[in-house]
């Protein structure tokens, strides 16, 4: 017995663009199995039943659909060494890696829960909570405790309706304190910096940040791609459409990234250090519901194979919708994050780190729940 991956192809150019685009956004993965006995052929049959998988039997050759979510499930039900590793190598072309300074994170193999931790006066959740060091290092310690990866320090806001631009000394000042306590006490933890400023990006870089967040996708300053090209610094790279009011969001976003992508690549930084982030609360209208259509298209942006952040933790949607304080959105977050979880947003950025691991333990749980006896 033998596996492939499979690519349907028929001579209908529009039946196979139908293929292609629902298995990438839907992360599934066709497997065609071949040189099958009449019991191997039997007992795969009913291990794809059991997986609820949609299959096909021709000339003794099986071929199936399989969630991308429940293929090591799978594949450890096959009691076949060999095949094992067939799969093993299929599931290796389709991870999406993310270098990130010290870190190689495959987050298809474990997603990442990335922690925030404002040191600002000012930011639109919890300004002014973890401005000293004392509190800083406790809501480290516990978002640590609940089970975050990363933690992103941000030393000056950009939330909607405005804020106020901080010095890049003072911004400095605000997050070096937080990024060498973490570097000492939780050196396990993937270091994230939210900023878009040149000098401060500088300053992290040789303090040893692993993630740099830039809501400005580094292409606004030359000096920023080549200072990103020497170093090992992971680019979370945004989306923002401030200034503009789409016609076409998804096709405008999706142009967006692509010449993006190209742009950074081209200077000299690897692909597997760039991860997206759509930017949602970054519209014109803030709050708007090109924000809703943002957590809809997400699955839109598979196709480009890199590491998708889910960032609406509390966000005034919650408002928007609902009437809701900024301390009592938790729970529409966590919704919106299942959505967006589930259609491929794989970087989870949240100020409710215990709620938001939860969430992903329970999806991945029904996920990969196939009953057999």
């Amino acid at each position: 017995m033998k596996v492939i991956e499979k690519q349907i192809t028929t001579e209908n150019e529009f039946v196979n663009a139908v293929f292609h685009d629902l298995t990438i956004r839907q992360q599934q993965i066709i497997l065609e199995f071949s040189d099958l006995s009449i019991t191997q052929l039997e007992q795969l049959i009913k291990l794809v039943k059991q997986f609820d998988a949609t299959y096909e039997v021709n000339n003794n050759i099986l071929t199936c659909i399989i969630q991308m979510s429940a293929i090591k499930v799978f594949k450890g039900r096959i009691d076949n060494v060999e095949v094992q590793d067939q799969i093993d190598v299929i599931i290796n072309q389709h991870a999406v890696i993310w270098q990130a300074g010290r870190f190689k994170l495959n987050v298809s193999q474990t997603p990442l829960i990335y922690g925030i931790l404002n040191v600002t006066p000012d930011s639109f959740y919890d300004g002014g909570a973890y401005f000293d060091e004392a509190s800083a290092f406790k809501q480290v310690e516990k978002m640590v405790a609940d089970g975050a990866n990363v933690i992103e320090v941000g030393g000056q806001t950009t939330r909607p309706g405005g804020f106020v631009e901080v010095d890049p000394k003072e911004e400095i000042s605000r997050i070096a304190p937080s990024i060498k306590m973490i570097q000492e006490k939780f050196p396990q933890i993937v270091i994230a910096v939210d900023t878009y400023k040149f000098d401060v990006m500088k300053a992290v870089v040789d303090l040893g940040v692993d993630i740099i967040n830039d809501v400005n996708a580094f292409t606004d300053d030359v000096r920023k791609v080549k200072l990103m090209k020497n170093s090992n610094v992971g680019l979370l790279t945004m989306h923002s459409s401030r200034d503009v009011e789409y016609q076409d969001l998804t096709e405008e976003m999706t142009k967006f990234f692509e010449q993006n992508l190209t742009d950074l690549t081209e200077a000299g930084i690897d692909v597997e250090r760039i991860a997206l982030d759509q930017g949602i609360g970054y519209a014109k209208v803030a709050d708007g519901y090109q924000d809703y259509a943002m957590m809809r298209n997400i699955d839109q942006l598979n196709y480009l194979e890199r590491p998708i952040m889910v960032a609406i933790s509390r966000k005034g949607f919650g408002a928007k919708l609902f009437d809701l304080a900024k301390e009592n959105r938790l729970s529409v977050t966590l919704i919106a994050e299942s959505y967006m979880y589930l259609h491929g947003g794989r970087i989870l950025r949240v100020h409710d780190v215990k709620e938001t691991v939860q969430l992903v333990k329970m999806l991945d749980t029904i996920n990969t729940a196939f009953w057999q006896r």
